[in-house]
């Protein structure tokens, strides 16, 4: 019952956005007198029941109001509901002989305008909802401690789950597998599925995104197979992300030209040298390429760093594990806005352009690295290295070396064009609150 009532609400909430929007759009597009546009046919358009009822249809297609999303994975779902109610709507007009009463700029307006406001208005909807403990779900969670730690963290950071973790009369179970044998996990599944109606299972194969694979039934043996595959190994995959970014980067370049002379004016009057600096890094198929950035050093930074270290031995220790210094004394005063606003790395929009780097990506790693990155080496260099990555939205500063590089192996391995777009928003995150994300 509480789980229909929550759901019922979801949907009559969305409903009435949907709605006051059609009528905001509506008089908007009444309201465009201009020569060059065709009437608008407002009686055609004032019963829009039509609209509203394929919209919400979709949606709950995409299992929207019958399952639990993270915020993106929701929005993702809801870009998908809109452009398949899109379409399906253009199709019936244009079936039923009646699309030239409807105004295409309306439809435009409309759906881009929900693709845009509606994830938008569903996360500050569920803030609200989810701040009374009527609506929440309570979850246990069962299995490996490790596991469990990183879910009960996750679910108390991540409100958008709407999840309570408890330790009695749960709704839903979630159960860890890492280190639990088959007999302790069919102990139980056997325990709670008695009782309880949702059960997850949390497999321990950490570098597969299984929302990704796809799961086949072998009926006559009694047990199905899981379907992984590569997505960025693929060509058609490729020339996808190439397409994408360099769409984003060409229109990106008349912002980056008057950028570029502001910011090369001020680090060459800060200190002695050029603004651009130049240095060898590992790219696709290993090989050597020159990556661009501002120059945010002193020319005579070796000097100054090994007179450094010298004074300061602990240095050395911390740099072994992060590839960072604590402080850096070879960075200049504009060097350091820069660094912190992330914009000494700007001029790599040139190596996009040149095909030697990608927006998102791994990072690209120094040739003294190379040792380094070990067993995953051929996995991080079968693909282009990225201005921003996964790792730089997943803590930047505050992982090791060797999470930074578990994180790119994870991300080669589990691509796709949404998640370059999660990763490029996340990281206008990072640089306007100046800080790492998650």
């Amino acid at each position: 019952m509480k789980k229909q009532f929550t759901n019922s609400l979801f949907i009559i909430l969305d409903l009435i956005f949907i709605g006051f929007f059609y009528f905001f759009i509506f008089q908007i597009r009444g309201n465009l007198d201009l020569s060059w546009l065709p009437n608008f046919n407002a009686g055609v358009l004032s019963n829009p029941s039509m609209f509203f009822i394929i919209i919400i249809a979709t949606l709950l297609y995409e299992k929207i109001y019958f399952l639990r999303f993270d915020f993106w994975e929701e929005t993702k779902l809801t870009l998908q509901a809109l452009f398949l109610s899109f379409v399906i709507i253009l199709s019936i007009l244009m079936l039923g002989k009646i699309s030239q009463d409807y105004s295409r700029l309306f439809l435009m307006m409309y759906f881009i305008g929900l693709m845009i406001l509606l994830p938008i208005y569903k996360r500050v909807v569920k803030k609200i909802v989810f701040k009374i403990k009527f609506f929440r779900k309570k979850v246990k969670i069962v299995g490996n401690e490790d596991q469990i730690n990183m879910l009960t963290d996750e679910f108390k950071q991540n409100w958008y789950f709407g999840f309570e973790v408890v330790k009695d009369n749960p709704d839903i179970i979630f159960v860890a597998t890492k280190d639990v044998d088959m007999q302790t996990l069919d102990r139980y599944l056997k325990k709670y599925s008695l009782s309880i109606k949702d059960i997850y299972v949390l497999p321990y194969m950490k570098n597969i995104n299984f929302a990704q694979s796809q799961i086949i039934e072998l009926f006559n043996i009694k047990t199905t197979a899981i379907k992984i595959e590569n997505n960025l190994l693929r060509n058609d995959n490729i020339y996808l992300k190439e397409l994408f970014e360099k769409f984003l980067v060409v229109c990106s370049l008349p912002f980056f030209l008057i950028i570029h002379f502001i910011l090369s004016f001020m680090i060459k009057k800060d200190s002695k040298g050029d603004s651009l600096f130049k240095q060898d890094r590992l790219g696709k198929d290993n090989k050597l390429f020159k990556c661009y950035k501002y120059r945010t050093m002193l020319e005579n930074s070796e000097e100054v760093l090994k007179e450094y270290l010298e004074k300061n031995p602990e240095e050395v220790e911390h740099y072994e594990i992060y590839h960072k210094y604590k402080f850096d004394p070879r960075i200049t005063k504009v060097g350091q806005v820069l660094r912190k606003l992330s914009l000494d790395e700007l001029p790599q929009l040139i190596n996009v352009l040149k095909g030697e780097m990608s927006l998102i990506g791994p990072r690209p790693y120094m040739p003294s690295e190379s040792h380094k990155l070990k067993d995953s080496i051929e996995v991080i260099l079968r693909v282009k290295p990225g201005i921003s990555g996964l790792w730089q939205v997943s803590g930047r500063n505050n992982l090791s070396f060797k999470d930074r590089k578990n994180l790119d192996v994870w991300y080669i391995q589990n691509w796709s064009l949404w998640m370059d777009i999660v990763i490029l928003m996340k990281t206008l995150k990072v640089v306007l609150l100046k800080t790492g994300a998650k």
